[in-house]
């Protein structure tokens, strides 16, 4: 059964190393089709650095401590979301490392106690949204199957993986059928 709009919140977790490049204009796009009354929430990774990543759960108790500031909102942020979209142009064929850094710390945040992330993830969906420099979209499987498969193991539901085709910035303009699959991506 599909959540009331007004009880719908995306959240759009923009990975590129650059502001406002196709990946982004790709999911804009399709969150434009959203009913105005389903809360949008957009955060550049860029812009919250986040720590490496570093695994310790076979270390003491394998408690994670409490996530510092950055990470304390992008996962307060993801908790509160019925909806995640991870947007990251496609690179090497998966997604960028700031983009896969804070996926990794979903692993920490599955430890950290009283949060009971993986509990709060599942029923939430996941989404991803890729841009990539060629008309072949398989290249993107890697992507579509490393988000697919974190959205099963945290029992989410998997909205799939919005493509389009660009390499200048802008570009994103010029699919024509990327740009019409996501006026109904999210639906």
């Amino acid at each position: 059964m599909t959540a009331h709009p007004a009880d719908r919140r995306f959240l759009f977790v923009l990975g590129s190393a650059r502001p406002h490049g196709n990946s982004e204009a790709l999911a804009r796009e399709a969150a434009a089709q959203l009913p105005a009354e389903v809360e949008q929430r957009w955060l550049r990774l860029s812009e919250l650095p986040l720590e490496p990543f570093a695994d310790i759960r076979h270390d003491g108790d394998g408690r994670y401590p409490e996530p510092r500031p950055n990470a304390r909102l992008l996962l307060d942020a993801t908790l509160a979301a019925t909806d995640v979209v991870i947007v990251s142009p496609l690179y090497w064929y998966s997604v960028s490392a700031a983009t896969k850094l804070y996926l990794d710390h979903w692993s920490g945040w599955m430890r950290v106690p009283g949060v009971g992330f993986k509990a709060a993830m599942a029923g939430k969906t996941l989404w991803g949204v890729t841009a990539l420099s060629t008309d072949d979209h398989g290249p993107a499987d890697p992507l579509t199957g490393m988000l697919d498969l974190t959205a099963g193991y945290l029992s989410m539901r998997w909205g799939g993986t919005l493509t389009g085709t660009a390499v200048k910035q802008g570009q994103i303009q010029e699919d024509v059928k990327a740009l019409d699959r996501a006026r109904s991506f999210f639906s």
